[in-house]
């Protein structure tokens, strides 16, 4: 409060100041001859002026200040990378992929088509007439990350001889043909690299050759489904019905899609429709131990049924297609309705995730 006080009267003083200069600069100050009066308003004027001046300081003042931390405030923030797995592995992959072809492909004197890829390719000795056999398919079936910045991705590869000799042995001939179109695995152990190169293999290296592997897990194996025997879809089952009604709508873009389905749930149908026509040729139904007598009413409102599906779509150059469906039915109002088209099939060890393939409104 002292402070404050102390302030004013320095204030005063000055302004009082301002206005005794002012006056003892006598009438003809400023080359004007000002009458009492108006030396009096004259005064006046000039303590309001001089008051103006002061206060405005700290305003100004605070302004200046504010626009400084606007100013501070607009300067965009760096915002932190995420990263994606997904994206993470998807350079490793591709590499791997143009690697293993350019490896198939590769004969004597394609050192130099390698090299992209593996720098020590040049001391390599290739064996063998370029494009001898070639890839018409490669993708990239595992990918793990062994280090940072390493990764060991291992690519299925289609491969194709290019032609046989005329003068091939018949073996020869027959072996090659066995083996045409078979599909092999190739390990690429790939590591980020700081340099760049050409041919897609910017920002990656191989540390080595390629090892041809077996299928990774070894042959495939039917899995346990967790649904009852599999029957044969019959006139008078209701299920099937509901099913063939369903999925007539879904993939052949007859009726109103939305009429087979539970409250609450909307799907769109498959656009353009693939098919022309659908037939229901098998079901198998969870939690059902017999396939004797088929469902020909609808339990009580509420009731849930999993059920699999198998259909024989007819498409627009009248070729059947086999496909299987895992659909969740509901009973409401004596009718069964879709509740779900499952995402996978209800296995022996657990139930799938109920949730539609078609976008929910």
């Amino acid at each position: 409060m002292k402070l404050w006080k102390s302030r004013e009267r320095r204030s005063e003083a000055s302004v009082e100041n301002v206005v005794e200069e002012w006056e003892e600069r006598g009438p003809q100050a400023g080359g004007w001859d000002l009458s009492p009066g108006a030396r009096a308003n004259a005064t006046v004027v000039a303590r309001w002026f001089a008051w103006a001046v002061i206060c405005a300081g700290p305003i100004l003042g605070l302004l200046a200040w504010m626009s400084a931390a606007a100013a501070v405030d607009a300067v965009p923030q760096a915002q932190p990378r995420v990263q994606h797995a997904e994206a993470d592995e998807a350079g490793p992959s591709g590499f791997a992929e143009l690697f293993v072809s350019a490896f198939v492909a590769a004969g004597e004197g394609d050192q130099d088509q390698l090299a992209p890829y593996y720098p020590s390719a040049g001391q390599l000795q290739l064996d063998g007439k370029p494009g001898r056999q070639t890839t018409t398919q490669t993708t990239a079936v595992r990918v793990r990350q062994t280090a940072p910045g390493a990764w060991s991705v291992t690519v299925a590869a289609r491969l194709e001889p290019a032609s046989q000799p005329k003068d091939a042995e018949d073996k020869d001939t027959a072996e090659a043909e066995a083996q045409s179109g078979a599909l092999r695995y190739f390990q690429v152990p790939v590591l980020a690299s700081a340099g760049s190169g050409s041919s897609g293999a910017e920002g990656y290296v191989a540390a080595t050759l390629p090892a041809e592997v077996a299928a990774p897990g070894g042959q495939p194996h039917q899995p346990q489904l967790g649904y009852g025997p599999e029957r044969a879809a019959v006139p008078g089952d209701t299920r099937a019905q509901t099913a063939q009604e369903f999925l007539g709508a879904y993939l052949t873009g007859s009726g109103e899609l939305d009429r087979y389905l539970a409250p609450g749930l909307h799907m769109e149908p498959v656009s353009p429709a693939p098919y022309r026509k659908v037939s229901v040729e098998s079901l198998a139904v969870a939690g059902e131990e017999s396939a004797d007598s088929p469902a020909t009413g609808v339990p009580a409102d509420g009731t849930r049924q999993r059920l699999l599906v198998q259909i024989r779509a007819t498409g627009t150059d009248r070729v059947q297609v086999p496909l299987s469906y895992a659909l969740t039915l509901t009973a409401r109002a004596g009718r069964w309705e879709i509740a779900a088209l499952d995402a996978t099939p209800a296995t022996a060890h657990h139930t799938p995730p109920t949730a539609p393939t078609g976008p929910a409104t």
